[in-house]
C-alpha cells in the first residue's frame, strides 16, 4: 500500500474510532444493534417496496450520521466496556449484508465497511487508493444517471439511484444506492454517506416477468382505483394507444367492472369489446385481485376469441341447419319437437313427412348442380306454404319434415294442400322448367305417437302410402296400413331365424391411405342372404333398431369381426384394424363396455386393432355416453364418429369426448365438387385437425373426389373407387399379396 493509501486508511480508522465513541454506554449499543437487526430482518421489504426501502435506508443513514456526529462531541478514553462494544459493532458491520460508504469531504477521509468488498469484488484498499473507483466501475450506459444524482446531492437532498456495475471478473450486478449528503451553513457539501444494496436478483426477476408479460399474445392489464395502471403490448395493439392512467372503462364495460368489484377472488367473463380500428370483437378474460405498488388492484388477462366464436357458430349452424337450403336439419327438428312436447305436453302437434316424387331421375339426368338448385327453390316454397306456424326442416336428400304446433288434423290437411298447390307451378333452372310433385305423410300427437321418433316414423309410413296412391297427394297415418306392417313382421321373423340359421355374413370394405393406396384397415358390414335372395341392410337394420334385435345382432357382428381380424393376423402376420358400426341403442346398453372387453378377451384381438363407429345420436345423452366412451378408451379401443355432419354433433360436445376419428358422410362426398359441399367438407377436415382428430371420408367413387380430399389433407378414405365390400376370405388374399388399391 502506498503512502497516500496508508494515510487515508489511517484517517478512515480514525473516523471509525470517532464513530465507536458512540458506544460508551451499553444502552446506546443495544439501540444500534436493534436498528441494524431490524434492517436485516426487513431485507425482503427492501427489494419489494421502493417506499419501504427508502424509509429504512434513510433511517439507517440518519442514524449513522447522528452517531458519527455524536461520537465527535463525545470522545473519551477507551475502557474495557467500550472496547467490547466496539468489537460487537465491528462484528455487526462485518455481518451486515449491505455496503456502507462514508466520505468526509472536509478532511477527505473515507470509511467503508467490508460489505463494499463483497458488493464490488474489489478489496477495500483499492477504494482508498482510488476514491473514484466506485464511479469507474459503473456500466457505461448508466453513467448519465450520475448527473441527476449529483444535482440532488448538491442541494442537500437524499437521492436513491439504481445502476449497474462491472465487477473485476466481468460480472454485471445491479445496485440500489441511497445517498444522504450533509451541507454546511454556506450550502457546501461537507459529508456524504451512502448505503448500497445488491438488487441483481430482483432486477433479473423483474426483467423475466416483464418479458413474459410483454411478449404474451394475450392482453394483460392492471387496474386500481378505477384506473388502468398497466397494460402490455398486446393490449395496446388490441385497444390502441397508451391507456395507462385512463379510466378502466376504456378497457372493460362498466357493467363488467361492477361485476368484478362484486366478485371475490378469481372471476371469468366473456364480453363484447371494440378494437382500436372500430371492429367489434368478442373477448374472454380472467381477473384476480393482486397488490400493485402497495395498493389493492385487479390483474386482467384476456384475449380476442372472435375467430373461435365464429367457428363455434359455424359448427353450431352445421349441426342444426342444412348447408344447402339453410333450413333446420333433423337435429333441429328433433330438438324443437322435444321442446314442444316437454313444455306443453297436452297440446296437439302434426308432423308432415314430405318426399319429392321422381327427384332421383332429375339428379341422374341433369346432374347434382341442377338438383341442388331445385332443392333450394323447393325449400323456399315449403317455407311459404307452411307459414309462420310451421317449421320446415330438411331430413335428407329430397325429404323434408314440417312441424306444426297447436295444429289439429284440419290445419295439417290445409298445410299439406297448400304445399301441393305451391309446387304445382314449374320450377325453372337454367332456363329449363321442371315439374316437381311431392308425396306427404301426416302423423299427429298424441294419436299416432308420443315422441319425435314415433311421430316421424308414422308420418314416413303414411308418406309411402301416399306414393302407393299415385304420388302428389297427402295421407294421414292409419293403423289400417297393413301392407308395410305385414312386411315388417315377415322381416322381423326372418331376421330372428337368420341369426339362428347363420344366414348373416360380414363383408369388409377396405380403408386406404389416399396418398399411397395402401390398405390401412377395413369396415365390417352386415349382409343377409335369405332363402328368397339378398335383403338390403337399409331394409332390415332399421327394423332391428325398432324391435331391439339390434342388440344381439350388434354383439354377433362385433364378435365375428374380431374373430376374423385375429384369423387375418394368424394367416398373414399383419395387423388389420377393423371398424365396427355400433347402433345408439346397443351403445347405451348398461353392460356395453363390459361386453366389448369380454369379446376382446375371448377372441384375443388387441384393443388397438378395434375401432367402434358410433353415430352422432349419442349426443342426446352426452353424460352417459361420455362415461362409456372413456371406459372403452382406457382399454385402448379406438372411437370414431360415423356420418359426421348429418346429426347431433356440436363442437362444445365433441371436444370433451375421447374421439380418435371423425368420418365424413357419403352425402357430403357425393357433391364434394360443388361449392357449398366442398366448403363444408373442408371445414370438417379443418375442425378435425384443430381438435386433433383423424378424418376419414366414405363413399369415394371418383378420382376427382379423392384428389379434392388429398389436397385438403384428408388422407384416409373408403369407397367403390378403392374396393367394394367383400367377404373376409377375399380381403385376406389381398393381405397375403398386397397391392395398391386404386
Amino acid at each position: 500500500m502506498d503512502e497516500i493509501g496508508r494515510k487515508d486508511l489511517k484517517k478512515g480508522q480514525g473516523k471509525l474510532g470517532i464513530f465507536r465513541g458512540v458506544l460508551t454506554q451499553k444502552k446506546k449499543f443495544i439501540s444500534i444493534m436493534s436498528i441494524i437487526v431490524l434492517a436485516e430482518l426487513t431485507g425482503s421489504i427492501l427489494f419489494s417496496a421502493n417506499f419501504a426501502a427508502d424509509l429504512i435506508l434513510d433511517l439507517l443513514l440518519c442514524l449513522l450520521v447522528v452517531f458519527l456526529c455524536f461520537g465527535v462531541f463525545n470522545k473519551r478514553k477507551k475502557s474495557d466496556e467500550l472496547q467490547q462494544s466496539e468489537q460487537r459493532l465491528k462484528h455487526v458491520f462485518d455481518a451486515l449484508d449491505v455496503a456502507i460508504w462514508s466520505h468526509d469531504l472536509v478532511n477527505d477521509t473515507l470509511w467503508m465497511n467490508p460489505g463494499i468488498e463483497k458488493l464490488y469484488g474489489y478489496p477495500l484498499k483499492a477504494f482508498y487508493r482510488n476514491k473514484a473507483l466506485w464511479k469507474d466501475v459503473i456500466y457505461s450506459e448508466d453513467l448519465p444517471l450520475l448527473e441527476e444524482r449529483a444535482a440532488h446531492l448538491q442541494k442537500g437532498e437524499p437521492f436513491t439511484s439504481q445502476y449497474r456495475i462491472v465487477r473485476p471478473d466481468g460480472e454485471i450486478r445491479w445496485i440500489m444506492d441511497r445517498g444522504v449528503p450533509t451541507l454546511d451553513p454556506k450550502g457546501d457539501l461537507i459529508d456524504f454517506n451512502s448505503v448500497l444494496f445488491d438488487i441483481t436478483d430482483r432486477k433479473e426477476s423483474e426483467e423475466r416477468y416483464r418479458s413474459l408479460v410483454e411478449m404474451s399474445p394475450d392482453f394483460i392489464a392492471v387496474c386500481s382505483r378505477d384506473r388502468i395502471d398497466y397494460i402490455n403490448e398486446a393490449g395496446r395493439r388490441l385497444f390502441g394507444g397508451d391507456l395507462i392512467g385512463k379510466p378502466a372503462a376504456a378497457l372493460l364495460p362498466e357493467a363488467l367492472l361492477l361485476k368484478m368489484k362484486e366478485t371475490e377472488g378469481k372471476s371469468q367473463f366473456e364480453y363484447e369489446a371494440v378494437r382500436s380500428d372500430g371492429t367489434a370483437i368478442t373477448a374472454e378474460m380472467a381477473s384476480m385481485p393482486i397488490h400493485y405498488e402497495g395498493r389493492e388492484a385487479r390483474q386482467i388477462v384476456g384475449r380476442d376469441i372472435s375467430e373461435r366464436k365464429e367457428t363455434e357458430r359455424m359448427i353450431h349452424h352445421m349441426a342444426y341447419f342444412d348447408a344447402l337450403t339453410g333450413l333446420p336439419n333433423r337435429n333441429m327438428f328433433r330438438k324443437r319437437v322435444g321442446e314442444a312436447l316437454k313444455s306443453r305436453s297436452e297440446q296437439k302437434l302434426a308432423v308432415l313427412f314430405l318426399d319429392l316424387d321422381r327427384f332421383k331421375m332429375i339428379n341422374d339426368t341433369k346432374g347434382h348442380t341442377a338438383g341442388d338448385s331445385i332443392l333450394k327453390i323447393v325449400a323456399e316454397k315449403l317455407v311459404k306454404a307452411a307459414g309462420a306456424e310451421g317449421m320446415v326442416s330438411r331430413h335428407s336428400g329430397d325429404e323434408f319434415i314440417i312441424l306444426l304446433e297447436n295444429a289439429e288434423r284440419e290445419q295439417a290437411a290445409q298445410t299439406a294442400q297448400r304445399i301441393i298447390e305451391e309446387l304445382s307451378s314449374p320450377i325453372e333452372v337454367n332456363s329449363q322448367p321442371f315439374f316437381i310433385t311431392a308425396s306427404i305423410g301426416i302423423s299427429t300427437y298424441p294419436y299416432d305417437g308420443f315422441d319425435e321418433e314415433m311421430l316421424t316414423k308414422q308420418a314416413d309410413t303414411a308418406m309411402y302410402q301416399a306414393k302407393e296412391k299415385g304420388k302428389n297427394n297427402y295421407q294421414f297415418y292409419s293403423a289400417k296400413l297393413q301392407g308395410q306392417s305385414l312386411r315388417k313382421m315377415e322381416l322381423e321373423n326372418g331376421l330372428r331365424k337368420a341369426m339362428e340359421d347363420e344366414e348373416l355374413v360380414l363383408y369388409y370394405q377396405p380403408q386406404v391411405d389416399l396418398e399411397t393406396g395402401s390398405l390401412t384397415g377395413a369396415e365390417a358390414l352386415i349382409r343377409w342372404h335369405g332363402p328368397d335372395g339378398f335383403i338390403q341392410p337399409l331394409e332390415f337394420i332399421p327394423l332391428a333398431e325398432e324391435t331391439g334385435l339390434i342388440v344381439p345382432l350388434g354383439k354377433w357382428i362385433l364378435e365375428r369381426a374380431c374373430t376374423e381380424a385375429v384369423i387375418w393376423k394368424k394367416n398373414t402376420g399383419k395387423d388389420v384394424p377393423v371398424a365396427v358400426n355400433i347402433s345408439a341403442r346397443q351403445f347405451l346398453e348398461d353392460d356395453f363396455a363390459e361386453s366389448v372387453m369380454d369379446i376382446l378377451e375371448l377372441t384375443g384381438l388387441q384393443p388397438s386393432n378395434l375401432e367402434l363407429e358410433i353415430t352422432e345420436s349419442i349426443m342426446q345423452d352426452i353424460d352417459r355416453s361420455s362415461k362409456i366412451l372413456k371406459k372403452l378408451k382406457e382399454t385402448g379401443v379406438k372411437i370414431a364418429i360415423d356420418d359426421f355432419g348429418t346429426g347431433y354433433s356440436s363442437l362444445s360436445c365433441l371436444k370433451y369426448l375421447p374421439i380418435d376419428r371423425i368420418k365424413i358422410d357419403k352425402s357430403f362426398v357425393d357433391d364434394i365438387t360443388s361449392t357449398s359441399r366442398g366448403a363444408m367438407v373442408k371445414t370438417i377436415i379443418d375442425m378435425g385437425s384443430n381438435l386433433d382428430f383423424d378424418v376419414i371420408a366414405e363413399g369415394i367413387e371418383s378420382e376427382e373426389q379423392a384428389v379434392f380430399l388429398r389436397e385438403h389433407s384428408c388422407l384416409t378414405g373408403q369407397g367403390y373407387l378403392y374396393g367394394k365390400p367383400e367377404p373376409a376370405e377375399e380381403l385376406m388374399k389381398k393381405l397375403k399379396e398386397p397391392v395398391l388399391l386404386s
